[in-house]
């Protein structure tokens, strides 16, 4: 199927998304502030993860489902697809060799989906604050 942008306006949409602060990130945010639990937003340390819970350690990382190939709702694009499953599988990669990382340094590391953020939340947070 042939993209229905132009390729002037595919790149203003792709120039739009952003990797910090992002939707499910923002949600993550408010509800841990309003928990009163002491996070850090995207803080400088290996890995860079989303969130640092600050009484434990735990890097958070939030994934979108697309962005890093989710399990569940991943779809291979259409369009470009060595160029885009390039990147994805490069996400996946750097993704597993940074939590490696953060393990050495004796943290741990939980994964968020975009999906499970919108569907579950209250899982989610109950995974963050366990």
């Amino acid at each position: 199927m042939p993209d229905v942008f132009t390729p002037e306006k595919r790149s203003e949409v792709m120039s739009l998304i952003r990797s910090k602060w992002t939707k499910p990130e923002k949600i993550i945010h408010n509800h841990l502030k309003g928990r009163k639990i002491r996070h850090e937003m995207h803080p400088n340390m290996t890995g860079n993860p989303d969130i640092l819970l600050k009484e434990n350690g735990i890097a958070v990382f939030i994934h979108g489902c697309f962005w890093h190939k989710c399990p569940k709702c991943f779809r291979e694009p259409e369009n470009r697809k060595d160029y885009w499953l390039n990147k994805v599988n490069n996400n996946v990669k750097r993704h597993k060799h940074n939590v490696r990382l953060l393990k050495e340094e004796g943290r741990k590391a939980i994964t968020i989906w975009e999906h499970d953020v919108r569907k579950n939340l209250e899982g989610c947070l109950s995974r963050l604050v366990e």
